[in-house]
């Protein structure tokens, strides 16, 4: 039913991936499905916010996040699971949204943590954001 699995996490919260990661690799193991680990890394659009980092600073970012997400994988995603590591920028909702597109995914599992700041209240809950916008199916794991 399913052959290619998208599950967003935030590495920095654990809560992005505890209870959603087992379900993602239930249903690779149930489906023969490929898991599609996707990090976004916050992008700087305005060029004030850009000049106060350091020249490089967005690829050391990228290089120590992609580290990371190997690192996490390792960790978490049995060996006989097929894997692939994504690192996008971007917000990320619009990251998820697109990067489902460019991979042909057919399922997103993702957490739905009720972590509430700030930028929830101004722009809403990424996970709410990916379920109106995504053309696949959606399982959110409370």
């Amino acid at each position: 039913m399913y052959s290619k699995i998208l599950f967003p996490v935030d590495l920095s919260e654990e809560a992005s991936w505890s209870k959603a990661l087992p379900t993602a690799i239930e249903l690779c193991r149930n489906f023969g499905a490929s898991l599609h680990v996707v990090t976004v890394m916050p992008e700087y659009r305005m060029p004030l916010v850009g000049s106060y980092f350091p020249k490089g600073y967005k690829e050391k970012a990228h290089e120590a996040l992609n580290e990371a997400q190997h690192a996490f994988i390792a960790e978490h995603v049995p060996e006989e699971i097929q894997v692939q590591s994504v690192i996008i920028d971007g917000s990320p909702w619009e990251g998820i949204v697109k990067v489902s597109k460019k991979l042909g995914v057919d399922l997103i599992v993702m957490a739905s943590h009720n972590k509430r700041r700030f930028a929830d209240y101004v722009l809403g809950p990424n996970t709410e954001h990916v379920v109106h916008h995504s053309k696949v199916s959606v399982m959110i794991v409370r």
